[in-house]
Order: C-alpha cells, then sequence, then structure tokens
C-alpha cells in the first residue's frame, strides 16, 4: 500500500505558484525542502514514500538547521545571510504544524512526569519521561526546549 502525502503534494503545488509568482526566496527554499523530502526517501536499503507524519520531521529538521545557521551567521556578524536563513524558516514554519507553547510544553511534560512515577527519582528519569512527551510535541516544539523543561521539572 503506498501512502500519499498531500504535505508532499501541497508543498509541489506552492513551489509552482511561487515560481510563477517569481518569489526567489519561497521557491528556493521550497526547492530544498522537496529535495530534502527526495533524500529521506531514498535514504535506506529502499525507496520509500514518506507519510505527511515522516515529511514533518524532515520540515522540522530543516526548520532546525535554518535557526541554528542564522545564529551561526549572526554571531560570525554575517547579518544578511543570517536574515537570508531566517527569511527561509519563516517559509518553512508555513507547512509545521501549530508550535506548542511554553506553557502547554510544561503542562505535557508535567504529565509525563505524573504517568511515569518519575517524580522523585531526578534526572535519572530523563530517558523514560522524554520517551512519554517526544511522540506528543513532534514537530509541534523544539527539542531542546522539551529537553529544558525535562531537566527543569526533574531537577
Amino acid at each position: 500500500m503506498v501512502v500519499m502525502s498531500a504535505l508532499k503534494d501541497r508543498l509541489r503545488g506552492d513551489l509552482t505558484s511561487a515560481m510563477k509568482a517569481r518569489d526567489e526566496v519561497r521557491s528556493s527554499t521550497l526547492r530544498m525542502i522537496l529535495t530534502a523530502i527526495t533524500n529521506a526517501e531514498v535514504a535506506g536499503k529502499e525507496h520509500r514514500e514518506l507519510s505527511d507524519d515522516d515529511v514533518v520531521g524532515v520540515l522540522s529538521s530543516e526548520a532546525k538547521k535554518r535557526r541554528e545557521a542564522a545564529v551561526a551567521f549572526e554571531d560570525g556578524g554575517r547579518k544578511e545571510m543570517a536574515a537570508k536563513e531566517r527569511a527561509e524558516a519563516a517559509v518553512i514554519a508555513d507547512y509545521l504544524p501549530a508550535q506548542l507553547s511554553v506553557e502547554e510544553i510544561a503542562e505535557i511534560v508535567a504529565a509525563a512526569v505524573e504517568q511515569s512515577g518519575a517524580a522523585g527519582e531526578g534526572m535519572k528519569a530523563m530517558g523514560k519521561v522524554m520517551g512519554l512527551v517526544q511522540p506528543q510535541v513532534k514537530g509541534r516544539a523544539d527539542g531542546a526546549a522539551v529537553a529544558a523543561e525535562v531537566r527543569r521539572q526533574l531537577g
């Protein structure tokens, strides 16, 4: 059974629209995302069609790369390159699920700590709690922010 990704189709359609509108940033960013998706599909032993969840995973990692690159360029005094990376990250954000607020992350982590009974265990329970939290926040929160909240609640 082949699962077609509606998100991937939307990305392709939006690329065509961006090219017609001569929107350079959007069209180059969408091309780059579609290439990353294709690379993910052909990685491994056999070619496979990505599901929407898999595509969101690729988008999340691409967005993270843009954020990190923007910070690196900013620190290196290359403002125009940092601005380009931020513009690309903004395009990618249009295709990601709505991001969770700090409060929502804290609630999810608190529920996971409660559910796993990790309240008194300290940092050694971090893996157990992250295992419960990660599937709930996938694509909707930065992993570093989630890990920091888990540390804060367990610490």
